[in-house]
């Protein structure tokens, strides 16, 4: 008896060829009432017998505000003082030894904790900055951007029923990482407009269940610096409690008006328990580079890289080198940034003067925030949208980074100056111009 004829001639054949209708039970059948290893690619009759769903482990994870904001501002071609990257390249002397790698050979794969020159610079910056004595082989490891030192670390000490404490506002990517450990994350909310932490506050939502306290300091997205009080706050409550501790420092070279960075690098007891996390796209200018680090005692370091060597393994070779030889070489470059970016920082607000906003200078990172209050009542996602279509200025709304919205400010947004003064100069117009 003649076969059914099958939609795809070359499927059943091949399906003839191997007898798959009569040996094999697969997940889809055609219309014509044949079994095919291959209908869900190339059976225009193919019907699945089975039908999955996929439940997500982040249900309630959107695209990140950062991308959201961008995506606006290209499509509107709007000034993009949203997303955290400048508008200008890094250090020609950096560019010049990336490309003397890329062109001399070094393009294959390096040491999975980092090429041997740049955990060792590191390692000597720690200890020129902060005074602590780090082992660039055993604490130091160089890691695809701070995002992936951030997961890699979360991963390592947070086990299912965990709890993490954060800070709101707070950078979108902890809680997620923690989410997918099986943690829970315990929210603070900081209040404007100098957003310090209240330590009262922390100790009672300190428990047995704490695994992990996150400092991210200078803060994003309020640029707000932890001074001494913090530390000898956080010393307190790590002799009495068993957590360990996240710092999230990539910012740590842009603090203002003559403040000290307080790394946990300082702090032997502190760091002893300490992921250390920092960023060279940040402090070079380099962003899409996306290569970080982060330090740690022996233990905690192991730990990391054993998340580490199967998340991204390692980092592009010739750009490690590069880093290496400009931190050598040039460390006046991280020495001279407070000073580079406080002068982009004031010159931001002198363009806002006679303007409607407020605002409380940033003590660090390369974002400002402006309080808007005088101009509108309107939420600020809904501005921060209609100001990138309407005025073809993009920022970032603050209470996206609250878990509970009404703890949120209501009227502040952030504005990336980490650009070229005619960018700033533009957006300063703009802003006076409401």
């Amino acid at each position: 008896m003649a076969e059914a004829a099958h939609p795809n001639r070359a499927e059943a054949l091949i399906s003839k060829y191997f007898d798959i209708k009569s040996q094999l039970q697969l997940p889809g059948a055609c219309a014509s009432g044949w079994v095919c290893q291959y209908s869900p690619r190339f059976c225009s009759g193919y019907k699945p017998i089975v039908s999955l769903r996929l439940d997500s482990k982040l249900p309630d994870v959107g695209t990140t505000i950062f991308s959201v904001m961008s995506g606006l501002a290209a499509q509107h071609q709007a000034l993009n003082l949203s997303q955290g990257y400048p508008d200008f390249d890094g250090p020609e002397a950096l560019l010049d030894r990336v490309t003397h790698y890329m062109t001399h050979g070094f393009n294959q794969y390096p040491p999975m904790i980092g090429v041997d020159s740049l955990r060792h610079a590191v390692s000597d910056k720690v200890a020129d900055l902060y005074g602590a004595q780090v082992d660039g082989d055993t604490e130091v490891t160089i890691s695809a951007g701070a995002t992936e030192a951030l997961f890699c670390a979360i991963a390592a000490v947070v086990r299912p029923g965990d709890e993490v404490i954060v800070f709101d506002p707070a950078y979108d990517s902890y809680a997620p990482v923690v989410a997918l450990q099986g943690g829970h994350t315990i929210h603070i909310p900081l209040s404007a407009p100098d957003f310090q932490i209240d330590w009262n506050q922390v100790a009672a939502k300190v428990s047995d269940k704490t695994r992990l306290i996150i400092i991210n300091t200078p803060h994003n997205p309020t640029g707000a610096v932890c001074g001494e009080a913090d530390i000898a706050a956080l010393r307190e409550l790590a002799q009495k409690h068993n957590f360990y501790i996240l710092a999230d420092e990539v910012y740590e070279h842009i603090v203002f008006d003559g403040q000290a960075h307080l790394s946990m690098c300082r702090y032997p007891d502190l760091y002893e328990r300490s992921f250390v996390v920092s960023s060279f796209g940040k402090t070079y200018h380099v962003t899409g580079w996306k290569v970080g680090y982060c330090v740690a005692p022996p233990d905690l370091s192991a730990e990391f890289r054993r998340i580490h060597q199967f998340v991204n393994f390692t980092v592009n070779t010739p750009v490690q080198l590069g880093l290496a030889d400009f931190l050598n070489t040039h460390p006046q470059h991280h020495r001279q940034l407070p000073d580079f970016y406080q002068r982009k920082r004031d010159y931001f607000l002198g363009q806002l003067q006679g303007s409607k906003f407020t605002w409380q200078p940033s003590a660090g990172t390369y974002f400002q925030l402006l309080d808007y209050s005088a101009l509108s009542a309107a939420q600020d996602v809904e501005l921060a949208k209609r100001w990138t279509e309407q005025l073809k200025l993009a920022s970032i709304p603050v209470s996206v980074f609250y878990e509970d919205r009404s703890c949120a400010p209501k009227s502040l947004l952030r504005f990336c100056f980490a650009k070229d003064d005619a960018t700033l100069a533009r957006a300063g117009e703009i802003l006076c111009s409401l």
